[in-house]
């Protein structure tokens, strides 16, 4: 059997542990690929169809790639990520029918969404024949391109090299996209659902034009000022001139900016003190939610029972407004598992996955 004849791809969701908000700002994130993954499986045909079967959304297509490819609805991704690859000058000389499937919660800030692109990217360069199916930062900037440049839509990069690399890594949001594998292990989360289904891109779009309105304005008063470097206490002193809700945002921002640095510097190390870990976690969790304004009362009540349950930490996970929830618990995940079910959400004990890769 050729080696493109079949093909199946799997790729990882995330938690983001620090930097939340903060990719589109180009500032530092730290996220954990999960084994909670998108499977994409497909066998070549002799004709250039691409049949499409969906059935975890019950959604099916036939795409035709001898044909221009046009969108039939928003965040088009089968479709968009042909697009791309196609334009980008790769072949592929034959369609496919392919099934895809998934156990990623959708639309509750796991990256259901970025994890499929990416998957798809992957299989779709593989069945190119291109080496570039192996350069996971080629596929996630493939695939971030599909799910948000084509769409004109308001998303960083973190989810897609996060579900590329896989395990736990840093990435320096600021072109040319600088990603650090961290040699760090991690264990004891546990993922909560709070079956809230959340506005994405609404959220997304306020925190990022109300950020980038209170930095046009610093820059007006601060000679060089630079988000990603001027001290805490200069953008301060100043950002209470700045009217509501920017001020607020801003500041949290700020303050997510050096939380993150702080957890960046520890996990470097490999030899940290989980505790520090948990209370970094809360840190960044009460800025996201009394700064941001991104958290929800089940999300808030979530967390507390995590951490009545004995967790060390936890935050919300994703853009917010609903969806899920992450707890920091080594050696008591059981216990907040149960906890978070008692209080109306859906937990998954999750462990920290390698990245984008075909498994057959």
């Amino acid at each position: 059997m050729n080696s493109v004849d079949e093909i199946v791809v799997v790729a990882p969701g995330r938690i983001c542990l620090f930097g939340e908000h903060q990719d589109f700002l180009g500032l530092r994130v730290i996220a954990c690929a999960i084994n909670l993954h998108i499977s994409i499986a497909g066998k070549r045909r002799k004709d250039k169809l691409f049949k499409i079967n969906m059935p975890d959304i019950g959604e099916t297509d036939v795409i035709d790639i001898s044909q221009p490819i046009t969108y039939r609805k928003k965040r088009d991704y089968m479709r968009s990520c042909l697009n791309v690859v196609l334009r980008e000058g790769y072949e592929i000389p034959f369609g496919y029918d392919v099934e895809v499937r998934g156990n990623i919660p959708i639309n509750a800030g796991t990256s259901s969404s970025s994890a499929l692109v990416t998957a798809w990217t992957k299989f779709l360069l593989i069945a190119s024949g291109s080496p570039d199916a192996d350069d996971p930062m080629r596929v996630a900037r493939l695939a971030h391109r599909a799910e948000v440049l084509e769409f004109k839509e308001p998303g960083g990069m973190m989810d897609h090299f996060t579900s590329s690399v896989g395990g736990t890594i840093s990435v320096d949001c600021k072109e040319p996209f600088e990603v650090e594998r961290l040699n760090v292990k991690l264990t004891g989360f546990v993922l909560g659902d709070s079956l809230e289904r959340k506005q994405t891109l609404d959220v997304l779009r306020s925190s990022k034009e109300d950020v980038l309105r209170g930095i046009k304005q610093l820059k007006e008063w601060i000679d060089g000022f630079d988000l990603r470097e001027t001290p805490t206490e200069v953008i301060l002193s100043y950002a209470r001139k700045l009217e509501e809700p920017i001020r607020r945002k801003v500041v949290a921002n700020v303050y997510n900016r050096d939380i993150c640095l702080r957890a960046l510097e520890m996990l470097r190390g490999g030899d940290f003190e989980p505790a520090e870990l948990g209370r970094l976690l809360l840190e960044h969790q009460a800025h996201l939610r009394d700064g941001l304004g991104v958290s929800t009362k089940k999300i808030d009540a979530m967390i507390e029972a995590a951490m009545a349950a004995g967790a060390l930490g936890g935050k919300i996970n994703g853009s917010g407004g609903g969806g899920c929830m992450f707890a920091y618990a080594p050696g008591r995940e059981e216990a907040v598992a149960k906890a978070i079910e008692e209080v109306g959400g859906v937990a998954y004990i999750v462990h920290v996955d390698p990245g984008a890769r075909r498994i057959r």
